[in-house]
C-alpha cells in the first residue's frame, strides 16, 4: 500500500525507530470514514474582563480514516478527532497547562509546538509521545497577545502537518478584542497525495509531492468545500463577523478573499496590539501565520471565502457564508437607472 510506503521512506522510518514503533498495519479498504472537519462555529466564547487564571489544555492524537471529498477517504493525523485541532482561548497573563496523549492506533509519535510559548521547542520535546503513550506536559505563560498557530513538531514536520496536526490559540489582549455579532474559526490546508484530486475511493499521502510541494488538495477545515451546505457560516443583515483564520500549510501562503465583501479592520499577521488596516480587499497570510477580519454584512448573499490564488477553488478550497435578510437597495440591485428607465416606456 502507498500509504506505507511513504511512512517508511528514510525520515519516517528514523523516526519510528528511534521511538521504538513498530510499523504501522496496513488499514483496511472498508474502514468507515469519520466526518474530521471542524465546524466553523466550534470555537469557545470570547472571555472579556477576566483576570488571569490557569488553563488547562488537553489534547489527543488520533489517526483516522476521514472523509476528503464526496466518495474520497483519507487517513488523517488530528488534534482531538478534528481538523483543525481545538480552538486555544486563554488570556495575557494566563497560566497555560497542556497534556497530550498519543492514542495507541496511532502509526507513530506525536507532539504540539505552540508558537505562542517562550519556551524550548514551543512545548514540543516536552509533549512526545509515542503510541499509547501520554507525555509529561508542560506549562507555560501567555506573554504576549495575538493569534497563533499550533502544530505538530515530529519529524517530519511538513507530513505531520499536511495530514492534518495544526491549529489556532487565541491570547486576547486585556479586556479581550472588540465585540462582534458571530465568529468563526477557519484554517487552510494542503493534503498530498499519490492519486488525482477527484479520485474516489481511499487515497493515500504522496511523499513526492510534498517534497515538490505539489498538492492534489487545498483544504479550509480539513477537506474539500467542507465549509459549504451544512456546514456553511450564517450571519444575518446588519450583523458583524469576524474570522480567525490560519494557514496551517505546510507549504502554500494563503492571499484571503471573501468574494462580495471587503474587510472593515484586518489584524495584520494577528498582532492585536497595532492598529488595524481598514478597508481592505485580499490579505496575504503564511504558512504558519494567522489573520484576523472583521467586516459587517451589508447586503443579503451567498458570499465565498477563497484563496485568490483561484485555481485552488477547482481542488476544493471554497467556503460559503450565508446572510440572510431584507434586500438594501440602496447598497445593491440588479440593473441600471438606464436600464431601468428604458424599460418604463
Amino acid at each position: 500500500m502507498k500509504a506505507r510506503s511513504l511512512l517508511l521512506t528514510t525520515v519516517a522510518a528514523t523516526a519510528l525507530a528511534l521511538a521504538g514503533v513498530a510499523s504501522p498495519a496496513t488499514v483496511q479498504a472498508d474502514e468507515a470514514a469519520a466526518n474530521i472537519i471542524r465546524a466553523a462555529t466550534d470555537l469557545p466564547a470570547p472571555l472579556g474582563e477576566r483576570g488571569p487564571k490557569t488553563v488547562r489544555v488537553d489534547l489527543e492524537t488520533v489517526e483516522l480514516m476521514g472523509q476528503l471529498d464526496d466518495g474520497t477517504t483519507y487517513r488523517y493525523w488530528t488534534y482531538n478527532e478534528k481538523v483543525p485541532g481545538p480552538f486555544v482561548r486563554v488570556r495575557v497573563g494566563d497560566t497555560v497547562e497542556v497534556g497530550l496523549r498519543n492514542d495507541e492506533n496511532s502509526w507513530v509519535p506525536h507532539n504540539v509546538d505552540f508558537h505562542a510559548v517562550t519556551g524550548p521547542h514551543g512545548g514540543g520535546s516536552a509533549t512526545l509521545a509515542n503510541p499509547g503513550e501520554a507525555s509529561e506536559g508542560f506549562t507555560f505563560k501567555a506573554l504576549q497577545p495575538g493569534l497563533y498557530v499550533y502544530h505538530c513538531a515530529v519529524p517530519m514536520v511538513a507530513q505531520h502537518i499536511h495530514n492534518g496536526m495544526y491549529g489556532l490559540i487565541l491570547v486576547e489582549p486585556e479586556g479581550g478584542l472588540p465585540e462582534v455579532d458571530r465568529e468563526f474559526y477557519v484554517m487552510q490546508g494542503e493534503i498530498y497525495t499519490e492519486e488525482a484530486f477527484g479520485t474516489r475511493g481511499e487515497v493515500v499521502e504522496s511523499y513526492e509531492k510534498l517534497m515538490n510541494e505539489t498538492p492534489e488538495y487545498y483544504v479550509f477545515n480539513g477537506a474539500a468545500q467542507a465549509l459549504t451546505g451544512d456546514l456553511a457560516m450564517h450571519a444575518e443583515v446588519g450583523e458583524t463577523v469576524r474570522i480567525y483564520f490560519g494557514v496551517g500549510g505546510p507549504n502554500k501562503t494563503s492571499s484571503l478573499h471573501m468574494i462580495g465583501e471587503i474587510f472593515d479592520e484586518v489584524y495584520a499577521l494577528a498582532s492585536v496590539t497595532s492598529d488595524p488596516l481598514t478597508d481592505v480587499q485580499t490579505i496575504s497570510v503564511p504558512p504558519g501565520g494567522a489573520a484576523i477580519v472583521d467586516f459587517k454584512v451589508d447586503v443579503p448573499s451567498e458570499y465565498i471565502l477563497v484563496d485568490h490564488a483561484l485555481s485552488r477553488a477547482e481542488r476544493g478550497l471554497v467556503a460559503h457564508l450565508q446572510v440572510e435578510g431584507p434586500e438594501q437597495p440602496d447598497i445593491f440591485r440588479t440593473g441600471t437607472s438606464e436600464r431601468l428607465g428604458a424599460l418604463d416606456e
